[in-house]
């Protein structure tokens, strides 16, 4: 293998790179080609953002619907890079938004009682971040996402 013995004349790459042909991976109307691909597949419904993983930024929702409370949160029926964990079945107590001892008492009633609703953890399928939950009813909510513009 040959080896420059002289390290003056070895060449760079950047000295070796003709910049007036036009990058092979270079393409001026991907922007378009994207906007194009996101409204097929919306098929003309809207939405409130696409929704990524904290951790590794990979798409987890192209279509979802903002919580009109807690605004870091969102609902959607169709995702995509999701995975659910059938095996863990999670609990969730709806709350009523009575105030004062009429509101203690119902917790305590609710508490009880089995109408609580049956959720199921949602991961990242790429990285295995927790980013939400999936009801009964196949709705998928989202709080542990990172929102941007659709």
């Amino acid at each position: 293998m040959d080896s420059p013995i002289n390290s003056q004349k070895t060449v760079s790459d950047d000295d070796e790179i003709d910049y007036s042909i036009k990058p092979e991976f270079y393409d001026s109307d991907l922007d378009d080609k994207d906007e194009l691909w996101m409204a097929k597949k919306r098929d003309g419904r809207t939405s409130d953002a696409v929704l990524s993983c904290p951790a590794c930024f990979t798409t987890v929702c192209l279509e979802c619907q903002r919580h009109e409370q807690h605004v870091t949160q969102y609902r959607a029926v169709f995702v995509v890079n999701c995975r659910v964990d059938k095996d863990t079945i999670l609990q969730h107590k709806a709350i009523p938004a009575k105030v004062g001892k009429r509101r203690r008492d119902y917790e305590m009633q609710e508490t009880g009682s089995e109408e609580s609703e049956k959720v199921t953890q949602v991961f990242c399928s790429a990285c295995s971040t927790e980013i939400g939950v999936v009801d009964s009813e196949e709705i998928y909510h989202f709080f542990n996402v990172i929102p941007s513009e659709p």
